[in-house]
Parts: C-alpha cells; sequence; structure tokens
C-alpha cells in the first residue's frame, strides 16, 4: 500500500506492462488538475498519426522543449492555437480517458487546469507505449527520458522517480502554485505557472481544487519502459516546494514498481535557502545548481573539503550528492555534530 504523507490528498496508479497489472490502486480515479501533464496530450495532438516528420522544424524544437523541460510557453502556444480546451475533448476521447476533461468554464485559457485522474495518466503512457505509431511513440518518449533536471521556469522537476529510482525512467512531472527557483538564472514566480487566458470554451463547471498546491510525478521505470507510475498529489496551500518534494519523493519510493532500482546511500533532510551544489567540495568550485529549500538529499559519502563558516557553525565537512553529481557543506543538513551519522567518507 501507498505510504501517503500527512497533510498530503494522493491518486496513485502503477501498471506493470510485463504481467499486465496494477501493483498500485489508491483514489485512481480522483481528478486532480493536471499542471503540466496535460501537456502529453498536446503533444499528442500535435504528432496525430503523421509523427515528428510531418511536422516543421520549429514544432518539433517547441515540442521537445515543453516535453523535456516542462516549457510553459510552448503548451501555451498550442493552447492558443489549437482550440484550447477541444484539444483536451478531443485528445481524451481519442485515448478513452474516463476522467479528464477541460478547465473549468471559469478558468478556460488556463491548460494546466485541465482536470485528470492517475488512472487516466496510466492510460496516456499505455497509448504512447503500445498504441501509438511507432515514430510518435519514439518521439515522445526519447524526450521524457531525456528529461532535464531543471525545468525552462527554474523548479527542479527530479522529485518523485526520479529522486526514488535509478534509470532507466522516464518522466512527465506537473507542479503548480508554488514558489521555487535556483535551478536557472531566472526563478520562477507563482504568477509565472499561470498562463495567461486565451479564447477557448470551457465545456464544465466542476468542482475542481485550484488552491491546494499541486506536484505530480509520472513515467515509466525499469527497463524497455516496464513499469507506468503516475502519483498525483494536492498539499496545503503555502506549502514549501521543497517540503512538497521530500514528500511526494517518500510516496514515490513506497510504491511496489516492479523492475525499479533505488539508489544507494542515505537521505538526509537539509536547512536554508539559496543552498548551492558544488561541483567539487569547496565553495570556489563550479556552481552547478540551487536545492530547492528544505529538500531531502540522498548522501553517497562524506570528506572534508573547504571550510564554510556559517554563523555560529564552522565545518569543512561536505557530502556527496551522487543524484546531482555534486557537493555540498553539510552546515545546511540537518543532522547534529559535524559529519553524518552512518555515511561512509568518500574514497
Amino acid at each position: 500500500m501507498p505510504e501517503i504523507p500527512a497533510g498530503t490528498t494522493a491518486g496513485v496508479a502503477v501498471y506493470d506492462r510485463q504481467t499486465g497489472r496494477f501493483t498500485e490502486l489508491h483514489e485512481a480515479d480522483r481528478q486532480f488538475r493536471s499542471a503540466s501533464l496535460v501537456k502529453l496530450l498536446l503533444a499528442l495532438d500535435v504528432l496525430g498519426d503523421g509523427g515528428p516528420a510531418a511536422l516543421p522544424e520549429a514544432d518539433r524544437v517547441r515540442l521537445t522543449a515543453m516535453l523535456r523541460s516542462s516549457d510553459d510557453a510552448a503548451a501555451s502556444h498550442y493552447w492558443a492555437t489549437r482550440g484550447g480546451s477541444a484539444v483536451v475533448t478531443r485528445t481524451a476521447s481519442r485515448l478513452g480517458l474516463t476522467g479528464t476533461v477541460p478547465p473549468p468554464a471559469t478558468h478556460p485559457g488556463y491548460w494546466g487546469y485541465t482536470a485528470t485522474t492517475a488512472a487516466d495518466t496510466v492510460r496516456v503512457y499505455r497509448h504512447i507505449l503500445d498504441a501509438a505509431p511507432a515514430p510518435v511513440r519514439t518521439f515522445v518518449m526519447d524526450a521524457l527520458h531525456a528529461a532535464t533536471r531543471c525545468g525552462n521556469d527554474g523548479f527542479d522537476q527530479y522529485f518523485g522517480i526520479p529522486s526514488a529510482f535509478d534509470g532507466p525512467h522516464a518522466v512527465k512531472q506537473g507542479w503548480s502554485g508554488f514558489t521555487s527557483g535556483g535551478c536557472t538564472a531566472t526563478p520562477a514566480s507563482r504568477a509565472a505557472r499561470t498562463p495567461a487566458p486565451v479564447s477557448a470554451p470551457g465545456t464544465r463547471a466542476a468542482a475542481l481544487d485550484l488552491v491546494s498546491e499541486a506536484l505530480h510525478t509520472t513515467g515509466t521505470v525499469g527497463p524497455g519502459d516496464r513499469t507506468v507510475v503516475a502519483v498525483l498529489t494536492l498539499h496545503p496551500d503555502g506549502t514549501p516546494y521543497g517540503t512538497a518534494y521530500g514528500k511526494v519523493t517518500r510516496l514515490t519510493d513506497s510504491l511496489d514498481v516492479p523492475g525499479a532500482v533505488r539508489p544507494t546511500g542515505t537521505r538526509f533532510g537539509t536547512w536554508g535557502s539559496g543552498v548551492r551544489v558544488r561541483a567539487a567540495a569547496d565553495t570556489g568550485s563550479a556552481h552547478l545548481t540551487t536545492l530547492p529549500a528544505g529538500v531531502e538529499v540522498l548522501v553517497g559519502c562524506q570528506g572534508r573539503g573547504g571550510r564554510v563558516t556559517v554563523p555560529p557553525y564552522d565545518n569543512d565537512w561536505w557530502a556527496y550528492l551522487p543524484q546531482y553529481g555534486g557537493w555540498i557543506t553539510q552546515i545546511y543538513i540537518s543532522s547534529p555534530g559535524n559529519t553524518l551519522p552512518g555515511v561512509p567518507d568518500c574514497p
């Protein structure tokens, strides 16, 4: 059974393509606002049966950015040019989705307010993997297998599946309502995740939670895209991104996912904002990325490096984060003492 963190509302579906059965189902038909998961529907609508070869190069580039780095401008472009809510209606009909409907009539131009379910998300992936023409399947899955850590809006999108499991995996993530940044040079704000309205007819008015923070991790895990995982979650309004990031990762890690390999290391909480991951154990080394405030990290080993002083703390021990390929000073790890218990020294 999924281990749902306190205060989290979740819809979960895990489908093993090898055995043809679900290994996890929890509130799988509950509707959530899709956030960026709707980009899968937009991509399928644009690609049609002709696949990428039938599209101009500009569209192939735009679609790749939308799928790999969750580019919002691309989604807004296709929402505006392909009929807005009509994209959801016709794609849901074509794929046999039962709980996916356009945004509420009060928010017709907000593509992220499309409603969907964990069960429907699994149906979308099964269509891509098992029913879509080969060029469509290859284009979409190649992009999702190469999903970037940093979304184009400054959010670290490696929560859930990428943090809970080693590769191979493919992911399309979704987030809505949070403020977070640092993964790119231009941090995103809450307003940046709210696309401007475009002219498109809403098709229904329904009670959909548009207030709670939404964070979804979906995709495939294991060789040959063996298992489809869909974890859709809501968190109380005001929940920090790093907190939700950790909760979704822990929930995902609790699931029965055939073919999954869990990474080695020990997870620790962090504190502070703007904590930088460095290429080496020294503040003078290259800045790789910035952690979401308060996020949990997987520590592979620890070692001495450049001394860091953050009054009243002073420490020359650093933690190596294998999933980031870099180091953070252990001052910002929530653990007593200068060294981390149970963590080996780096070679």
